[in-house]
């Protein structure tokens, strides 16, 4: 009998364990969209907002240049 109820207990566990994670990583997920559609926001009023076409390719090459310059770091964490 007992062998059931710590079975029972451990099962329980596990569910409220996984039940934690999952809510946290929706928690994370939904503030990661929210920073960045604030950001995407805010350089939409602010990033040549009269000239879309320009205001993409400044992202663009923006974001490359960024990401040529970090290479190195994501390096060293991965």
């Amino acid at each position: 009998m007992t062998n059931k109820n710590e079975n029972i207990s451990k099962k329980n566990k596990f569910s409220r364990r996984s039940f934690k994670k999952i809510a946290h990583t929706i928690l994370i997920a939904f503030a990661i969209v929210s920073f960045w559609r604030g950001v995407w926001g805010l350089m939409d009023l602010y990033l040549y907002p009269q000239n879309p076409l320009v205001s993409f390719l400044i992202s663009l090459v923006l974001g490359i240049v960024i990401l040529y310059f970090t290479k190195n770091i994501v390096k060293r964490l991965v």
